[in-house]
């Protein structure tokens, strides 16, 4: 008798439905809040410094990450092409994650120290000339604007709001750091440190 009560009232039923779904997230997600591998940094890994953090800025905003991922699965065929898989204390200090799932490019999350600044200027420049078959757009751009170093410190700030470990030093001598700084160099400064705190571990 109830069970038709449900499947007759689909507005009882989808209410029911949402509340299975909450609670299996529940018990799901909030476990992880507590866990120290999901919520501590592992060893060695430092906050971004000021020309890497521009660096991601401008990743985030030519979308990059809409066509690599960050994020290698423990499966054989993605530990063998890219490295180490992820693990979750790699991105304590990422407000947001860019961990994705599209891969249009090859996962990026291992790519520090796999070529040279060199070549990764000549990809941006264009691809085609490193990569053939690439589809991958250009971004001449990058070698014309500069980075706004007034901004860095306060960048720097807002992230230590919410738990990444900033020095008051770090703040202060962020816009220095970043003074005539060109786009491309902060770029390829940030794409330069991506996995290699795990890769050092190995």
């Amino acid at each position: 008798m109830n069970h038709d009560l449900v499947e007759k009232n689909i507005g009882l039923m989808m209410v029911l439905i949402v509340v299975a779904i909450s609670f299996g997230a529940l018990v799901e997600i909030v476990p992880l809040f507590f866990q120290a591998e999901t919520t501590e940094p592992v060893e060695g890994l430092k906050p971004l410094n000021a020309q890497q953090l521009e660096g991601r800025d401008i990743y985030i905003r030519e979308g990059c990450n809409v066509c690599h991922s960050q994020m290698i699965r423990p499966l054989r065929a993605e530990t063998e092409r890219y490295g180490h898989y992820s693990v979750a204390g790699e991105s304590v200090y990422e407000h947001p994650f860019l961990w994705g799932s599209k891969r249009t490019g090859p996962d990026l999350a291992r790519v520090g120290g796999r070529y040279s600044d060199d070549w990764h200027k000549l990809h941006l420049y264009n691809p085609r000339d490193v990569v053939p078959e690439s589809n991958m757009p250009s971004f001449p751009w990058l070698w014309e604007n500069k980075i706004d170093s007034e901004i860095t410190g306060k960048r720097m700030a807002a992230l230590r709001m919410v738990g990444v470990p900033y020095t008051d030093e770090d703040i202060a001598g962020a816009a220095a750091k970043t003074k005539d700084l060109l786009e491309i160099d902060a770029l390829v400064a940030y794409l330069q440190q991506l996995g290699t705190v795990i890769k050092h571990r190995r």
